[in-house]
């Protein structure tokens, strides 16, 4: 149990310092592109998506790593996602900015969080078992293109990594906007870590890194699976009011990290 703690706490700590400092939010990605037709962050997503899929991938090859995919609830897959899309815009962030953000002490965010935790766990309650019932009967076979085809998945990762590479190096040739700043109040490595803006793609990077560091350190404790917050989140609330330690893992330590 303190293993489970201490290491869930450690990577939650680590994955927030990271996407506080660079300001690393999925839905600011995903607006950019429509609003002000900035591809920056959804390039950055793209790269930390590329970081854990060679990671996890190479775990999974070297016997250190086990996952199964399972069947793909495409139905559920589009509806659920069209809602948390709009959800996201309304509350101004994703699940792990909003996170953040009640962190910083924000007080929409806090409004956004509790939402959040209530309608997770409502989700996953006995009250809601006959709808997901419903959705997840409409799903594919596999969730997976490399099995749906019967493929390698590293030819799909090699795809993956040459397109990113791509659009990342005809980002970085774009003439850079200069920012006006304050005088900085740190020097050296405080002032890195605590002043200077991240670039996005350094802090794609790393969160990729923590990503993949996730899914060892969760397995371990067996809890099959890398990062995730709305599960996590909603077991917060379901512990707080049935009081069972079963909705107890290392992801509930992700997210209070």
């Amino acid at each position: 149990m303190f293993s489970m703690i201490l290491s869930g706490l450690i990577c939650g700590a680590l994955l927030g310092f990271v996407m506080q400092r660079g300001r690393f939010c999925l839905t600011g990605g995903f607006r950019d592109m429509y609003i002000v037709k900035n591809n920056r962050m959804f390039y950055a997503l793209l790269i930390a998506i590329s970081v854990q899929s060679v990671g996890v991938f190479a775990l999974i090859q070297a016997g250190l790593l086990t996952y199964e995919a399972g069947a793909f609830p495409w139905l559920g897959t589009v509806i659920g996602g069209y809602i948390f899309g709009l959800g996201i815009v309304l509350a101004g962030g994703c699940a792990t900015g909003t996170w953040y953000r009640a962190g910083e002490g924000l007080i929409g965010s806090w409004i956004a969080l509790f939402t959040y935790m209530v309608m997770s766990a409502v989700m996953r309650s006995p009250h809601a078992s006959g709808l997901n019932q419903t959705l997840q009967h409409y799903s594919t076979e596999h969730n997976s293109i490399a099995e749906t085809f019967n493929l390698s998945v590293w030819p799909l990762v090699a795809v993956l990594l040459v397109i990113t590479l791509w659009v990342v190096m005809k980002e970085l040739k774009k003439p850079k906007l200069k920012v006006a700043t304050l005088p900085p109040r740190r020097t050296g490595i405080a002032h890195i870590l605590f002043e200077k803006r991240w670039h996005p793609f350094v802090t794609a990077v790393l969160i990729g890194l923590i990503a993949l560091l996730a899914w060892p350190l969760s397995e371990a404790t067996g809890r099959m699976f890398g990062l995730g917050i709305t599960s996590p989140t909603a077991n917060i609330l379901q512990f707080l009011v049935a009081g069972d330690m079963k909705y107890i893992n290392w992801g509930v330590f992700l997210v209070l990290g």
